[in-house]
């Protein structure tokens, strides 16, 4: 049985350390949490992918067990090649706020923290990432992003910041990931897409 704990870590990564596990062929894991929310996330997950699911309350957390089942058909879990560690899809990102959503900027930045490191363990990666207007100050000094950006950079997905957005706040001497583009280029970018989401 591999044990997962995930006690004092924050949506999404008691997930994807489980789906690390997973990846990897595990037939039992035990993954370990402190809060109900990842306690419902982590049994979605393994729900969703025909493990057997069964949690028990301890004294110093939750204990969630996921048990693969006799048959799991299409879900069935396998490791991740190489080749597909490093795959890209032709679909991207246009960022355009440095806090996701509204209601709190400083939800809204725990939450675009945790989008941008879903990314990087989710796979096929995008092939691109846009940083517009607000997003730009993700990928400068400062940013709590900027490890996660570097590794999709580094796997080859394409991340490019405004020219003009970083101009207007002042940054662009500060920028520590992917490279500085204009407009044309950025209609270009999207136009050859299959698709690129606003966020």
């Amino acid at each position: 049985m591999k044990i997962v704990d995930a006690r004092g870590k924050t949506c999404p990564q008691p997930v994807i350390l489980t789906k690390k596990e997973v990846d990897a062929g595990e037939n039992e894991i035990t993954t370990i949490v402190d809060n109900e929310t990842s306690k419902i996330n982590v049994i979605k997950f393994g729900t969703k992918l025909d493990y057997n699911c069964t949690e028990e309350l301890k004294e110093d957390g939750i204990y969630i067990t996921l048990t693969k089942g006799e048959t799991n058909g299409e879900c069935e879990a396998r490791p991740v090649s190489a080749e597909e560690l490093h795959q890209k899809s032709s679909k991207g990102f246009v960022i355009s706020t440095d806090a996701l959503g509204s209601g709190s900027d400083k939800l809204g930045k725990i939450l675009m923290k945790g989008f941008i490191y879903t990314i990087t363990e989710t796979k096929p990666y995008p092939g691109f990432l846009i940083f517009l207007n607000g997003g730009v100050k993700l990928t400068t000094e400062g940013s709590d992003s900027i490890d996660d950006l570097k590794k999709l950079e580094d796997a080859g997905v394409k991340i490019v910041s405004c020219g003009t957005c970083l101009d207007f706040f002042e940054i662009k001497t500060k920028l520590l990931v992917g490279q500085v583009t204009n407009m044309n280029d950025i209609v270009e970018i999207i136009t050859n897409s299959d698709n690129a989401v606003m966020i």
